[in-house]
């Protein structure tokens, strides 16, 4: 019995189950969690990082060779020509945006081959929110593919790009959806179909919790520029704020002056006291996707015990960190996250609630105890209320913390009456 915490013996029996059932995939997690800590050692021993490269400045940030040096390791991390990692990236959103503005221009058309990208990038596309600023207002054109069985629709990308198609864009996560994270192979694939169609066209990738999860990124496949955050995998539950964008120079360079200005670009910018933080949540990033990944295979295979639909299954391959959990109606969503919360860290007595969150359709309910407001690389939980009633749990900086939280979510599901 747990000496800490009230659970019940049948959770518990699950529970011990459930990690028989793991043993396969965490052996597969922790092979790749090595390769990639390997890699990412590899690129601070070539760049020589010491702690000179750590400390901040201020005003403009001329010559700050710690963000210079962290541009270049972060390059070869991901296999990329160039990146920029910069600390006052507000989000994901905000990064996507600033790629997408940086690289794109009037007349110009975006062709998102996964669907319907996530909500927060509507009203940067123009799919929703008119008279914002979006890049319908400035005159890029959108269209988009529609997935097949929840799959990608080759045989119809492969139609859609043509000549007039300046960026084919690739959502690798799932975000609120069911359909399976790409891999990085099947964003191969894309790249491959686009580029005979159109060489000049630009593949575009939204890296948000995919990074690590895998021994290859999509920049190390053909894509030309893949964007991510610091608070998911990238910044490894270290970095308070952020996001990098990476790939080609001379697009890399386009999002640089969006996000400054013409003509300075990388060149200013001060980092203040974050520099030490960003390479320090680098070097942690593979470990902590590889707890994260194991909490996710736990989750799925606890509750898929209990009689849940979960996707993907605790035996599948996985592209990202997202687990996502058919609750099959609102009272038990919601008893599901409050549960999470009761095992958070921070913020542990709060009880969420369904609200109206900006940037969503339908009322969400979020559960985050969090070190870093937001972060989904610690363990969280959401959903909007909608059927069919699926949580998208992500996250986790430590398999055992991760683990009893999933634990006490079927509690806080028992103690209701709703558990299976």
């Amino acid at each position: 019995m747990n000496p800490f915490f009230k659970i019940d013996e049948r959770i518990e029996k699950a529970a011990d189950d459930a990690l028989k059932m793991c043993r396969e995939q965490f052996y597969n997690i922790d092979s790749i969690t090595e390769y990639n800590q390997q890699k990412v050692l590899s690129a601070f021993i070539e760049y020589g990082i010491s702690e000179s490269h750590f400390v901040g400045s201020t005003g403009y940030g001329y010559g700050d060779r710690g963000r210079e040096t962290l541009d270049k390791v972060w390059a070869r991390v991901y296999g990329a020509e160039d990146a920029l990692v910069r600390h006052n990236f507000t989000c994901g959103t905000h990064t996507l945006a600033t790629a997408l503005f940086g690289v794109l221009r009037p007349g110009d058309k975006m062709l998102c081959v996964t669907g319907t990208p996530y909500d927060t990038i509507h009203n940067v596309i123009g799919i929703k929110g008119e008279g914002m600023g979006s890049l319908k207002d400035f005159g890029v054109l959108y269209d988009e593919v529609p997935l097949k069985n929840e799959r990608l629709d080759y045989e119809a990308i492969e139609s859609a790009v043509d000549g007039s198609v300046t960026m084919v864009y690739i959502q690798r996560s799932r975000g609120y959806e069911l359909r399976p994270s790409l891999s990085v192979s099947e964003i191969e694939k894309v790249v491959k179909i686009s580029k005979k169609k159109n060489p000049d066209v630009i593949i575009m990738v939204d890296n948000c919790y995919g990074e690590f999860t895998e021994k290859t990124e999509p920049t190390e496949v053909g894509a030309d520029l893949i964007a991510g955050s610091l608070i998911k995998n990238a910044g490894g539950g270290i970095a308070r704020t952020g996001g990098y964008i990476a790939g080609r120079h001379d697009l890399v360079e386009k999002c640089a002056y969006r996000l400054t200005t013409p003509g300075l670009g990388k060149e200013v910018g001060a980092t203040i006291d974050m520099n030490r933080e960003l390479y320090l949540g680098l070097f942690y990033a593979p470990h902590t996707v590889g707890e994260a990944l194991k909490s996710a295979v736990f989750i799925s295979a606890l509750f898929e015990h209990f009689g849940y639909s979960v996707t993907p299954r605790y035996n599948e391959t996985r592209h990202d960190i997202v687990q996502s959990l058919g609750l099959e109606n609102e009272e038990s969503l919601v008893a599901f996250c409050q549960g999470i919360q009761k095992g958070s860290p921070v913020d542990s007595f709060v009880l969420p609630e369904p609200w109206d969150m900006p940037g969503y359709d339908n009322k969400v309910v979020m559960a985050a105890g969090a070190f870093t407001l937001g972060s989904s690389i610690e363990l969280s939980a959401d959903a909007p209320i909608r059927p069919p009633y699926y949580a998208w749990i992500q996250g986790g900086l430590n398999f055992h913390s991760a683990k009893l939280c999933a634990l006490l979510a079927a509690q806080s599901m028992e103690d209701k009456g709703l558990l299976k």
